[in-house]
């Protein structure tokens, strides 16, 4: 699924309009987005970053106890994430000293829905290049750059779905991933129904990945959670 790596960052929105939270965690969960965490005052920003981890914040110029700006040097303070503001108040003054102190991008409300999904994206694409190593496994190697595996000398493509799934596996690899977790990289944010689906293309990975795909060692079963990739 395109940009599925990006869809996992974790998003912290700071606004004290609950209105304004609520439509924006829809419009992120509806393109999904899975990672959001919400605050409506600099406390509880602050709060929330420090154990949420955002890898993204979205903040409000204006706020209860204070301002976004004053709010970004502490932010940064605990870890270095880009800074998009959404705010009301689109005079070039604030923009400047919104860019002046490190932010991102500067949207303006009101907003269209994927104009704000665009604006993140693009931040985030910028901000965390995705990295398509060759994993070597156990039989053989995944080259996820050319999206094949490479077997005995011979390479073997693999398919779009097949690819997903190992990228998803593989970034957490030695962990277990679900099977809703596994169906959701392949077929989005409604991935109900595709278990029997997920069944089968984990049966073809298998086969292109494991030496003897009856008695799999990289690409193990869970039973009753999911799968767990094991890479050297």
């Amino acid at each position: 699924m395109k940009d599925a790596y990006l869809k996992e960052k974790r998003i912290l929105l700071v606004d004290d309009e609950q209105e304004l939270l609520n439509m924006v965690v829809s419009i992120l969960k509806a393109e999904g987005f899975r990672n959001v965490a919400t605050a409506k005052t600099m406390e509880e920003a602050l709060a929330s970053a420090l154990a949420f981890q955002p890898e993204l914040a979205v903040l409000d110029v204006m706020l209860p106890d204070g301002d976004g700006f004053s709010l970004m040097k502490p932010l940064k303070e605990k870890g270095e994430y880009p800074i998009l503001f959404l705010t009301a108040r689109g005079e070039d003054d604030d923009k400047f000293r919104g860019f002046g102190l490190g932010a991102d991008d500067y949207v303006i409300k009101p907003f269209l829905p994927k104009e704000l999904i665009f604006r993140i994206l693009a931040i985030l694409r910028r901000s965390y290049r995705e990295e398509n190593p060759r994993v070597k496994l156990h039989d053989s190697e995944i080259d996820f750059d050319r999206a094949e595996v490479l077997k005995g000398g011979e390479h073997i493509p693999l398919t779009a779905k097949e690819h997903d799934i190992l990228a998803c596996l593989y970034r957490n690899a030695g962990r277990i991933v679900t099977i809703d977790a596994l169906c959701e990289a392949a077929w989005g944010e409604n991935p109900f129904g595709y278990e029997n689906s997920l069944m089968a293309h984990i049966r073809r990975i298998r086969e292109k990945i494991e030496g003897d795909p009856s008695r799999p060692v990289s690409l193990i079963t869970v039973k009753g959670l999911g799968y767990k990739l094991i890479a050297d």
